[in-house]
């Protein structure tokens, strides 16, 4: 492998690790946070793709479809908060299991019914639709670069939110301990509220920003769930920190994999998540 080869390589796994963490993160969040399992997160990531899709043809630009999008999947997010999984906060996880196994299922039905079952194409916006030279005949494009930059903004917004503001105080607080953060006037409704529809837009958001480079098709959500799962896993269930590291580990392994070792690509994922809960069964960093 030359260098040049091996630098592309290098940046295609830090670009799908970093899409995986913009998943992975509202992911254990929910869980971590909430107590809540669900299934049905990559439905968002389809739901995204989708929207990108059917927005930037109806609204003629890209970058408005995803603004657009966003906002849609944070109202999509507190209505189905509110109108389904607040009831089951504090319900048996196989009640969550089934709640969430059932909404893939009516998202797939309604995903048919709005937009059909053809595979689709979205555009990569002409500004970003030009390459980088790295060597005469090798190249990269700036839309790639231009993914991994918006999810490193998002995780160093997601780290300042949690970290250094009143309202990550209090999301912190309420996943330590619920009920003495409700004794202390903090409405932890509203605060899960607001975690659950993170979560939503976050997984919205990378499937439209990931639309342009892997296409939009039926149960595109079910791959990327799993890939999400192992990264939580991996991580520690409720880090986001560990779900950063646990991303890029697994867009590295996972990359390098198919090009190096194509004959066992699919195993090395799920050994390097049995390698890391051998030793540390609760994942890298604890919540």
């Amino acid at each position: 492998m030359t260098f040049a080869s091996f630098l592309i390589q290098l940046l295609n796994s830090v670009q799908y690790g970093l899409l995986l963490f913009m998943l992975a993160a509202g992911l254990t969040l929910i869980f971590g946070i909430m107590g809540v399992v669900n299934l049905a997160h990559g439905s968002f990531y389809m739901l995204g793709a989708y929207l990108a899709w059917s927005l930037a043809a109806q609204l003629g630009s890209f970058t408005l479809a995803i603004v657009v999008g966003t906002l849609l999947a944070v109202v999509f997010g507190l209505l189905l908060e509110r109108l389904l999984f607040r009831h089951f906060y504090q319900r048996d996880h196989l009640d969550q299991v089934l709640l969430t196994f059932g909404l893939i299922y009516i998202f797939e039905e309604s995903r048919s019914l709005i937009w059909g079952d053809d595979v689709h194409g979205v555009a990569v916006p002409a500004l970003l639709s030009g390459s980088i030279p790295l060597t005469e005949n090798m190249s990269y494009p700036v839309y790639r670069l231009f993914i991994s930059g918006v999810c490193i903004l998002l995780a160093i917004g997601l780290y300042l939110l949690i970290s250094k503001t009143r309202l990550g105080m209090k999301i912190r607080a309420g996943a330590f301990n619920r009920d003495m953060t409700e004794a202390l006037g903090v409405n932890i409704r509203r605060i899960y509220a607001i975690v659950f529809a993170l979560g939503v837009a976050l997984a919205t958001l990378a499937g439209m920003i990931a639309a342009p480079i892997s296409s939009v098709y039926p149960n595109m959500g079910s791959q990327v769930l799993i890939m999400a799962f192992v990264v939580v896993v991996i991580g520690g269930i409720g880090s986001v920190r560990g779900a950063m590291i646990a991303a890029l580990l697994v867009g590295l392994v996972d990359t390098f994999g198919k090009v190096m070792l194509p004959s066992v690509a699919g195993m090395l994922v799920y050994m390097l998540m049995a390698a890391v809960l051998l030793f540390k069964p609760e994942g890298l960093f604890k919540q």
